[in-house]
């Protein structure tokens, strides 16, 4: 187990070190100049190759990759602008460290991700449980139409009604603002139901269904027929032989989906004006401001790339033949 461990660990350094260097040459040498998108329309001949000088980019590009990855553990300098390790690039657009800039917004997007994370997990695996239990009666074909019509409806457009219904309308709830938990619970708990509600939905229908499938087919199998005939309880045996093996497809998908909204939720936050990972990425798009879309495109594929492992090492816990080859 500590050699599998070990083994994934070292392949996680490789595959981040390669979407690091893939990464910066997209940035850095297939999309545009960022000397001419700093320096903006107005720019001289003259300014340009400064700016060029100020960030490295007139050395060869694996002197430059280099010197990011420096960057990343100690630190470096653009010109007289120190960037503090660990440093993920300098945005000249708001004069910010582009780390300090990620961690002022990743509460709000860990916030939203682990709330929404625990909404479809308890509704989607919940319904699809009772839909396979109850597999052709009303319930089953209501929740399963549900299911359909909730992956149907984009996110964006689910978010926009639930404004103009629960905000404008009724009232009942604040627009979201993200304020701190310490300082009003009740209101920070309003203000982040709508972002959860929008990202569980379509999540949770999803899950619904796949949950509803692995079970049933689960039921149909020898050995669960083998537990009832030997006289355990109908509910014993659904959750230690129906329901486990069933979550072992779902923990892949939600150590995935999980990580991805890690690295922002961008049209939820966007629509609901939450200043997080993914609002700052649709705004730095929007201003084509390189280091910092550089720097989410890592930080997501860092968090995907994690969240593989971690499900790898579930895998281990959820089914014993894979803790025997790893071995």
């Amino acid at each position: 187990m500590t050699r599998y461990v070990i083994g994934r660990l070292g392949g996680v350094v490789v595959i981040l070190l390669a979407v690091c260097l893939f990464t910066y040459l997209i940035f850095f040498k297939l999309s545009p100049d960022p000397a001419v998108m700093i320096c903006g329309k107005t720019c001289t001949p003259e300014r340009i190759d400064s700016i060029r000088d100020v960030l490295g980019l007139n050395q060869p590009i694996l002197t430059q990759f280099w010197e990011f990855l420096q960057g990343i553990f100690a630190g470096r300098d653009y010109g007289s602008v120190h960037c503090s390790a660990p440093c993920l690039g300098y945005s000249f657009q708001t004069n910010e460290s582009v780390w300090s800039m990620i961690t002022a917004r990743l509460p709000v997007s860990i916030t939203v991700a682990v709330g929404a994370a625990v909404l479809w997990l308890l509704a989607g695996v919940i319904g699809g449980l009772i839909s396979a239990i109850k597999q052709g009666t009303w319930w089953d074909r209501t929740a399963m139409a549900l299911a359909l019509g909730g992956v149907s409806v984009p996110n964006y457009v689910l978010a926009l009604v639930l404004q103009f219904v629960l905000v404008v309308k009724l009232q009942v709830l604040p627009f979201p603002s993200a304020p701190a938990f310490a300082d009003n619970p009740l209101l920070w708990f309003e203000s982040y139901i709508m972002p959860w509600t929008v990202l569980a939905v379509g999540y949770a229908c999803l899950y619904a269904r796949l949950t509803r499938a692995n079970v049933i087919d689960t039921l149909q199998e020898n050995y669960f027929r083998t537990a009832r005939a030997k006289g355990l309880s109908r509910s014993l045996v659904l959750r230690r032989h129906a329901l486990r093996p069933a979550l072992t497809p779902i923990t892949t998908i939600f150590g995935m989906d999980f990580a991805g909204l890690l690295g922002g939720a961008l049209i939820t936050e966007t629509v609901f004006g939450l200043n997080g990972i993914g609002k700052m990425a649709a705004d730095s798009i929007a201003k084509n401001d390189q280091p910092v879309i550089m720097a989410v495109t890592l930080l997501a594929a860092f968090f995907v790339v994690i969240g593989n492992v971690v499900v790898d090492l579930v895998y281990t816990t959820l089914d014993p033949r894979v803790r025997v080859t790893s071995s």
